[in-house]
């Protein structure tokens, strides 16, 4: 048996899995956000599994974004280099915003005053110009005792390529302050640039406390209640680690929540045979989106949280704040505006009754008529639309609107910053969306999909098998995932295939070792090696792939061809100029058994059985209503197909089909929606 549980900012989703008979339970319980763990195992309990056969339970949560979000982590202080304390903060010397006089850059995580400096030196080979200052090094572990710092990063210059300095400054701090957190820059990331990767340092040793407590508790809970099976998290950059590497390197949990969608994503392109997919998860505080191409999750090797760059491997996902919960609001020059404020789960939407008083996309979506004031989470939460009237009737009125005109506004509003979110990341990185599926999951995914797909481009739409707990539903996908970096800076030409085989060879070997202290033998070991490549005088790098074992010649010319078509499509040109490569990578995966997904039984085509009826739906455009007939998915059955104007209900998700669009059932459950165009036809 395996169970799943998604943490996030409304809902807890839970899905448990038998994999004798690949049937599927999908529960959603109300997060808490002071004490999620409590959600965690309320989930478990509804679920109704008994804890000890349980053999899997793979987590994502958002506990690591939100203290970041929130500024509420560690008190943090960093150890460098003497003459590079102000690294940190100087960062780039870049801004954000070019044109704006009132900016101010955001407050640093760490404070001068915590920032602390030790006499060492190596040079970019790593060779020691300076040696390590043990003495100085003793009384500064001795003063950060004294003030009771509870995470400490150490991060010396070219330590990537070297460690020795900094082992030996975690060797003092052991000594002299052992119940001290410490977090040594080169176990994150062997990669120069040294803001980044003292920035993806920090953000560790600022959620470390953090998360280690979360993780301890939740951990001896599950024990208490009899749990003993494995316990993953799922990783920022795709697949899964253990909690007790998650409790030692917690950056890579960072993004572990939305991480689940992209990989059910990407698992569903296998199954269904749609290799390009663009998601759209929308759940009840923000909407993610992201990219799976030729079946491959989009990685990128270097983000930005919060204005705080991470050099760590994390799926390519660009959030907004345009949930279900996002707040309904006039702006100062009188025009309506959709978040990125929400209302998350406390109080939640106006129509949830729990005094909320703002209204929200979710009570707009009600207003129009897409969702069921009875059959709200299957009847398990009971929403009153009077509540969401009473809240879009003050917006309404100081925009000289009917509350329909203005929950459609608000919906339109959201559709549009979720298109712009996709063109963010398809057709301004060289995508065209016609090439690519929509798929729509989260809550309210299904609510807006069609519509998106329409104004995008996008011909097909495919809601998943529990599109509301899909992201939960995706970390039965997982398997156990560490990645190795080392930046070595040479020509590709000309380069040395005996010592590239040989770093690729060490970095493989500290994945066996990972893989095999979680428990894996050979066989379940896999390999990816990449590489990343420039050309020479360029700044920025393009990611490709490189063949395992020992390279050759002929090797590296199709390496330099590979990286030319990589940056075609990335930048629209390719060059003559030499290439040079910047960084090795190894991906080492634990395998892990895949559950058996359980095929939908065929139907005849008759789609009566599963009408419920039909329900009043406002259209803008004409400022009328149009009946929409009404479908249990549960009672449709592969093969169906279903013509819209209609509304597909399950328990935890609605999706709704407009005039024209085309639903066929396929053999997973997947519904695949044929998108109607505005020009008469099929997209």
């Amino acid at each position: 048996m395996r169970i799943s549980v998604d943490v996030g900012g409304t809902f807890t989703d839970v899905v448990t899995l038998d994999p004798a008979s690949g049937d599927l339970r999908l529960e959603k319980v109300e997060t808490v956000p002071r004490n999620p763990a409590s959600g965690v195992l309320e989930g478990f309990r509804k679920a109704d599994v008994s804890f000890g056969e349980i053999d899997y339970f793979v987590h994502g949560t958002t506990l690591g974004l939100n203290a970041l979000l929130t500024r509420t982590g560690a008190n943090v202080a960093i150890i460098t280099s003497k003459g590079f304390r102000d690294v940190y903060e100087l960062g780039r010397t870049d801004r954000d915003v070019m044109y704006n006089f009132k900016y101010r850059k955001p407050e640093s995580l760490v404070p001068r005053h915590r920032r602390f400096e030790v006499g060492e030196r190596l040079d970019y080979q790593g060779n020691v110009l300076t040696p390590f200052d043990r003495e100085g090094a003793i009384q500064l572990a001795k003063e950060l005792r004294e003030e009771g710092i509870p995470s400490v990063v150490v991060c010396f210059l070219h330590s990537y390529i070297n460690p020795q300095h900094e082992l030996e400054m975690e060797e003092v701090l052991r000594q002299e302050y052992p119940e001290v957190s410490v977090t040594l820059s080169h176990r994150l990331t062997r990669e120069y640039r040294e803001y980044e990767r003292t920035s993806t340092a920090v953000i560790d040793a600022y959620i470390k406390p953090i998360m280690r407590t979360y993780l301890d508790r939740l951990g001896n809970e599950l024990q208490g209640e009899g749990y003993k099976g494995q316990f993953l998290l799922t990783r920022s950059g795709g697949g899964a680690m253990t909690a007790k590497a998650a409790k030692e390197e917690p950056v890579h949990s960072v993004m572990s929540g939305p991480a689940g969608g992209a990989i059910g994503a990407a698992y569903l392109a296998e199954l269904t045979g749609y290799p390009n997919l663009i998601t759209l998860d929308m759940g009840g505080t923000s909407l993610d989106t992201t990219m799976v191409v030729d079946g491959q999750i989009s990685i990128e090797n270097e983000a930005t949280v919060e204005n705080l760059p991470i050099s760590t491997p994390m799926i390519d996902i660009r959030t907004i704040g345009s949930g279900g919960g996002s707040i309904a609001w006039i702006d100062d020059g009188g025009a309506l505006q959709v978040g990125p404020k929400s209302a998350g789960a406390d109080p939640g939407p106006a129509c949830y009754g729990k005094g909320g008083q703002n209204a929200t996309f979710t009570d707009a979506a009600l207003i129009l008529g897409y969702l069921d004031e009875e059959n709200f989470l299957g009847g398990a939460m009971t929403i009153d639309p009077r509540l969401s009237r009473n809240a879009i009737k003050q917006l309404s009125e100081k925009l000289n609107l009917s509350v329909e005109q203005t929950a459609a506004g608000i919906v339109r509003i959201s559709e549009a910053k979720i298109t712009g979110a996709i063109r963010e990341i398809s057709v301004e990185r060289g995508y065209h969306p016609k090439d690519f599926a929509l798929l729509g999951f989260g809550g309210g995914g299904g609510l807006v999909s069609c519509n998106v797909a329409r104004e995008i481009g996008i011909p097909t739409v495919i809601i998943p098998p529990g599109a509301g707990n899909f992201s939960a539903w995706g970390m039965m996908m997982v398997d156990v995932v560490y990645d190795f970096a080392q930046t070595f800076v040479t020509g590709l030409a000309n380069a040395d295939i005996s010592e590239i085989t040989k770093l690729y060879g060490n970095l493989e070997d500290e994945g066996r070792k990972s893989l095999r202290q979680d428990g894996f033998t050979p066989k379940d070991c896999k390999f990816v090696r990449w590489a990343e490549l420039r050309y020479e005088g360029q700044e920025h790098t393009v990611k490709i792939e490189i063949p395992g074992g020992n390279l050759t010649q002929s090797d590296i010319a199709k390496i330099a061809e590979d990286f030319g078509n990589a940056h075609e499509v990335q930048y629209g040109h390719k060059t003559t100029d030499s290439v040079e490569i910047v960084t090795l990578r190894v991906r080492a995966v634990g395998i892990l058994a895949k559950p058996r997904i359980a095929k939908l039984e065929a139907g005849n085509g008759d789609v009566f059985a599963a009408r419920k009826g039909s329900r009043s739906v406002f259209q803008s455009k004409e400022s009328n209503q149009v009946e929409y007939v009404v479908y249990d998915r549960f009672k449709l059955l592969a093969g169906d197909e279903v013509v819209g104007p209609a509304i597909i209900e399950e328990p935890s998700h609605t999706t709704v089909l407009h005039q024209g669009d085309i639903l066929t059932v396929g053999e997973y459950g997947e519904l695949t929606i044929a998108i109607h165009n505005d020009r008469g036809g099929i997209a």
